[in-house]
C-alpha cells in the first residue's frame, strides 16, 4: 500500500512538474494584446498558405512559422506551427539545430525527409520518413532534416509545445556568435583559416 501511495506521488509531482516546464500558465481564456478587441479574425492566422504547395521559392530551404511572433492569439497557449520546404537534395537541409523551449512533431505532408537526432550520450537516430509519417524531437536535443529525393521537393509541419520554442541554428550559432576564431580553431581541434572560412559562410 505505501508503494502504491509512493508511485501516486511520483506520478502527481511529475505531471506537475512537466506543466510548468513549457510556457507559464494563464489566468484567463486567452490574451489580447492591448487595444485589441477579438473577433474570429484574431483567432486565425493565414499565412501558412503558400507553404503547403511546393518547394522553398528562393531558397534551398525555407520554415514558416505560426508562432506567438507572427500569430498573437497564441500567446499563452503553448503550442505552435511551422511548414517546413526542402529543395531536392542535396541542398534541401535544415541543418543541426535545438529548440531550447520544446519539443517537436515533425509530420511529412509531401515526398522524403531524412532526419536525425542526437541524445545526451552521443547516439544518433536516423530514419527517413514519407508522407504521413510522423517523427519526434525532444526538447533541447541536436537534430536535423534532409529531403531525401534528389528530383522533388518535400514539405512538412512542425508541430510544437509552446507559443515560442526558439530555434538555435547550430552552424550559425557557433560560427556566426563573434567568437575568438581562435578559440573555434582549438575546439574544433583545427586551424584558423578553415575557422575563416565557416565564419565566413555563416556571417
Amino acid at each position: 500500500m505505501a508503494l502504491r501511495a509512493c508511485l501516486v506521488l511520483i506520478v502527481v509531482l511529475s505531471a506537475s512538474l512537466s506543466a510548468h516546464a513549457g510556457d507559464p500558465d494563464i489566468t484567463s481564456d486567452f490574451i489580447t494584446p492591448p487595444g485589441t478587441i477579438p473577433d474570429g479574425n484574431f483567432f486565425t492566422f493565414t499565412g501558412l498558405k503558400d507553404a503547403i504547395n511546393g518547394g522553398p521559392k528562393g531558397a534551398p530551404f525555407k520554415a514558416t512559422k505560426a508562432s506567438q511572433a507572427e500569430f498573437p492569439a497564441l500567446t499563452g497557449q503553448s503550442v505552435s506551427l511551422a511548414v517546413l520546404q526542402y529543395e531536392p537534395s542535396p541542398t534541401g537541409i535544415n541543418p543541426p539545430h535545438i529548440h531550447p523551449r520544446s519539443a517537436e512533431l515533425l509530420l511529412v505532408i509531401q515526398g522524403a525527409v531524412f532526419v536525425g537526432l542526437v541524445d545526451s550520450t552521443n547516439k544518433l537516430y536516423t530514419q527517413t520518413l514519407y508522407a504521413g509519417d510522423a517523427f519526434i524531437f525532444p526538447k533541447g536535443l541536436v537534430h536535423f532534416q534532409v529531403n531525401g529525393d534528389s528530383k522533388y521537393p518535400a514539405i512538412a509541419v512542425s508541430a510544437f509545445g509552446s507559443a515560442s520554442p526558439g530555434t538555435v541554428s547550430l552552424p550559425k550559432n557557433i560560427f556566426g556568435s563573434g567568437i575568438n576564431n581562435w578559440v573555434l580553431a582549438q575546439s574544433f581541434k583545427t586551424d584558423v583559416d578553415t575557422i575563416n572560412k565557416l565564419v565566413s559562410a555563416n556571417s
